[in-house]
């Protein structure tokens, strides 16, 4: 049997089990007064400690790391960047390769051509002199996707997307995946005119279809360890629901794929348990996840992060599914002479224009009907859309 988690808790009871949860929640009910809420001090802790979040890509591909730092729970703030660093990728052959920082926090290097024979370390050096090393990681070479499918779930009336894959050599056995889904999308109500300099004129721009995109946040590992053939099939990567709108007209799923070490997929593991759990009874309980990197003169400092080196595969496929409904709004009809001031008319309309119902008026509407920006897209068209 394959093994694979996208981190939910699967139990299984007996009769002697439910007997025993049974008691345990009645003396749960009865020192119910008893308990005291608990805060770790990590949890709010303000020390600010240094979060690494990246890896080496070794598909000849540029490579981004990312610096930040923690914070306390409650805090309202954003994280906080580690700027002005030095990072610094050396092989044990003795190459290095030195990222720079293009904005705040975020460290690139261009692609390059790296001997997936070899290790890796990375190394931060920060403007306050502080020097973080990670251990020497060995380059994992992904195999490629064989295909990412796709389909309907009447129960959950959801497209549930799944990925095949497999290394006939058997040398991976460990993976992680990420993708970022990109979906088309209209407004309720096509505009048509505005108004410009106190006259209607002609809408240059089209402000009715947007796209718009979202990367995956949750931990998807794969692992085939414990069968013969390191093969993985229909493992199930995202889950939309019709209701969410984005299945309406096009909807595009771009698949990365990494390969693990053993190591990185336990720290992911451990990661996913501390950050997906339900807050259930019976999920794991929290643990310090730090990583494979270290303040090489304080190591006893806490860092977070971990540093891998690996090839990236990604597919891309698209679908029509056209499930869903579409919004509907009702435009309001305003005249275009401005006589009465008891009567809106176009010139003083704060919604957006629609078009022209005829020589005395026209129609117009609210802009979250008009502009399908407003909905947090973008009517610039991506390049890679068909």
């Amino acid at each position: 049997m394959m093994w694979y988690r996208i981190f939910n808790n699967n139990m299984t009871f007996n009769r002697k089990s439910i007997l025993g949860l049974f008691t345990l929640l009645l003396g749960m009910a009865g020192i119910q007064a008893c308990i005291e809420p608990f805060s770790p001090p990590e949890v709010n802790s303000d020390q600010g400690y240094l979060v690494m979040d990246g890896f080496l890509n070794l598909s000849n591909s540029p490579s981004q790391i990312i610096l930040r730092h923690s914070q306390n729970v409650n805090s309202p703030n954003q994280p906080s960047f580690e700027t002005g660093a030095q990072i610094v990728v050396s092989s044990e052959q003795g190459e290095n390769y030195v990222f720079t920082e293009p904005s705040f926090g975020v460290y690139q290097l261009p692609a390059t051509n790296f001997n997936l024979n070899d290790r890796y370390r990375l190394d931060i050096y920060t403007l306050a002199g502080k020097h973080y090393q990670s251990e020497y990681v060995k380059a994992v070479n992904t195999p490629p996707i064989d295909s990412v499918g796709s389909y309907y779930d009447q129960r959950r009336d959801a497209m549930v997307f799944s990925v095949n894959t497999h290394d006939d050599t058997g040398s991976t056995r460990f993976y992680r995946w990420k993708f970022e889904e990109t979906y088309e999308y209209n407004a309720a109500l096509y505009s048509t005119i505005m108004m410009q300099d106190n006259q209607i004129v002609t809408r240059p721009d089209n402000i009715y279809t947007c796209w718009r995109s979202r990367s995956s946040t949750n931990i998807i590992l794969g692992s085939t360890i414990k069968i013969v053939k390191d093969e993985i099939r229909d493992l199930p990567i995202n889950v939309v629901e019709v209701s969410s709108q984005k299945l309406l007209i096009k909807y595009s799923l771009l698949v990365r794929q990494y390969g693990l070490t053993r190591e990185a997929f336990e720290y992911w593991t451990e990661l996913s348990k501390t950050t997906q759990g339900t807050g259930s009874l019976f999920d794991p309980q929290p643990s310090q996840v730090t990583g494979n990197i270290r303040n090489v003169d304080d190591p006893k400092e806490l860092v977070f992060g971990y540093f891998a080196a690996a090839t990236e595969i990604t597919k891309r496929i698209f679908v029509t599914p056209r499930l869903g409904n579409y919004s509907y709004c009702v435009p309001d009809t305003l005249p275009l002479a401005c006589g009465n001031p008891d009567i809106t008319c176009a010139r003083d309309y704060t919604g957006l224009l629609v078009s022209y119902l005829d020589d005395v008026s026209v129609l117009g509407a609210s802009q979250s009907c008009t502009d399908c920006r407003t909905q947090g897209g973008t009517n610039v068209r991506p390049s890679f859309w068909q």
